[in-house]
């Protein structure tokens, strides 16, 4: 056996990554530009956010998905580590509500595309007018969106490239001019728009309702748990992991910070627009180098990275739904297929309702408003899934302890329940700050924007329970290689001490191997 191995280090080499690799592939996956026009608004403070946020949510997120990746590293992911926990209730309403805040999040990023669209024109004060035109806005959403579904239709390779080069285009390149531009400008000697001072480091916390926008920071950080699963490719994952997410953490922090301040550096506060002011930021910087015909050049970048991003993701999602519907938690509607493989019926049920979201821009009082519930209500959604993520964490070290964990969170039981801990607490505060408008935004009436948000909320949180209650045994696909849980191979409740040493499927098919000598 061993000189099997031995014989196959070639290969085995091949397959592995790098640290740095691993960190880059972090970064990738969270860093966008689109959120830094909320954080400019606090100046030389928006860098004391950005760190809070990494160390008590970014890190924690990131070592506590690692240990559940590759503790269960069968498909489902946060239904799979949910379930594994409370059992499938709510296992399955943490992947419909996954389902549900991309959903949500889509006409955010669209917006950004739709801004970035009126600001190819010659004239910048008509292109500002037409990006705060709530019909423009809406009919630009929904035919990017659209336009993307029917592309990811035709299967993965239909957009694969686009994927690959509009991310390069519309966000790494667009991030380096970002930051180069600003700091220029800086050094310059030229007057920038906010103080640069020690006190001005540390935000008025005394202000309650400054610390509301700031709670949508913990979102830029969302996605350093996908890859979690790549851990087992590292070489000594125990070191290397902590060592890459190390890495990736300051990687990110840099890029958001410094593109944060170049903003700030050219934007008074006061005129500072959630949707409008990278877009502004790029232009003003451009006209300051003598390149202002560079500014509709990068507008179309950063529209090109948009649609790039929402080719992606409009089928991300529907992969993992379509996956638990087949295991029977959905009818057989939800599980229907074209021949490229793609889950149609779920692509068309996700545009009903980015479109019935999108609906918002017309329904409040300004695009910068219908952006903003829109952020805080995917902010609801995904704090949610993340409070479930640590809660299942902390329970699965009690009720799986012997579960084989090729990584574990540093310092043992007492740390993950430091690290869980913390990513729970966190996670639970910026929810709470999440309900209440922000007082720099116009949103109208607060009554309004609240019971929007803790309507939505609820509405999307109660369907679910609702399709689970209604469940029938005929849902389940012939088709469907969905693993069961481990409680459920054992026969037990997911609440009973599970002393197991093996994964999943060693447990199912020593069960199997079980029935067969009995017969």
């Amino acid at each position: 056996m061993n000189n099997k191995k031995d014989s196959s280090v070639g290969a085995k080499e091949v397959g592995k990554i790098s640290v740095v690799t691993f960190a880059i592939m972090n970064i990738v996956a969270v860093v966008s530009l689109r959120g830094l026009p909320a954080e400019a608004e606090y100046g030389l403070s928006s860098v004391f956010f950005y760190v809070f946020a990494a160390a008590f949510f970014l890190v924690p997120v990131s070592l506590v998905a690692a240990e559940l990746a590759t503790g269960w590293p069968e498909k489902g992911g946060i239904f799979r580590w949910v379930g594994e926990a409370f059992g499938p209730k709510l296992a399955f309403m943490a992947m419909f509500l996954l389902f549900v805040q991309v959903c949500v999040w889509f006409p955010t990023a669209l917006t950004f595309g739709a801004v970035s669209l009126a600001f190819i024109g010659p004239d910048q004060t008509f292109d500002a007018a037409l990006s705060e035109n709530k019909f423009f806005v809406l009919a630009i959403v929904l035919a990017i969106y659209w336009f993307a579904t029917f592309v990811a239709f035709r299967g993965v390779a239909a957009f694969t490239l686009l994927s690959k080069w509009g991310g390069i285009i519309g966000t790494i390149i667009p991030a380096i001019i970002l930051i180069l531009l600003g700091f220029a400008f800086l050094f310059s000697g030229e007057k920038i728009q906010i103080e640069l001072a020690w006190k001005d480091l540390v935000p008025d916390l005394s202000n309650f309702n400054n610390v509301v926008l700031a709670a949508s920071i913990f979102l830029f950080y969302a996605g350093m748990e996908m890859n979690a699963i790549h851990v087992k490719d590292l070489d000594n994952p125990t070191r290397s992991y902590p060592l890459a997410i190390g890495m990736a953490a300051l990687g990110t922090v840099v890029i958001f910070v410094l593109g944060t301040l170049a903003i700030a550096f050219v934007i008074p506060s006061a005129d500072i627009n959630l949707t409008q002011s990278l877009l502004v930021a790029y232009f003003d910087m451009f006209k300051w180098a003598g390149l202002g015909f560079l500014g509709p050049i990068m507008a179309i970048c950063l529209a090109i990275g948009v649609l790039a991003g929402i080719v992606t993701w409009v089928a991300g999602p529907s992969t993992g739904l379509l996956e638990v519907a087949k295991a029977g938690y959905m009818p057989r509607f939800w599980q229907h297929t074209n021949k490229n493989g793609m889950a149609t019926h779920i692509l068309l049920v996700q545009g009903i309702i980015v479109s019935f979201l999108a609906v918002t821009f017309v329904v409040l009082p300004s695009v910068e408003a219908a952006y903003q519930i829109l952020s805080q209500l995917a902010a609801v959604i995904y704090l949610t899934l993340y409070m479930l993520m640590f809660s299942a964490a902390i329970y699965l070290r009690f009720s799986q302890p012997n579960r084989p964990r090729p990584y574990r969170v540093p310092g043992g039981k007492k740390g993950l329940y430091v690290f869980a801990g913390v990513g729970f607490t966190s996670s639970a505060i910026a929810f709470a700050f999440s309900f209440i408008p922000p007082s720099q935004i116009a949103v109208g009436s607060p009554t309004t924007f609240i019971s929007i948000l803790v309507g939505l909320s609820l509405v999307f949180a109660i369907i679910p329970f609702l399709i689970y209650a209604a469940r029938k045994p005929h849902w389940r696909s012939e088709n469907s290689d969905f693993a069961p849980f481990t409680w459920q191979v054992e026969g037990v409740h997911p609440g009973v001490e599970n002393h197991s040493d093996r994964h999943t499927e060693s447990v199912t098919e020593m069960h199997r191997e079980g029935k067969g000598d009995a017969q």
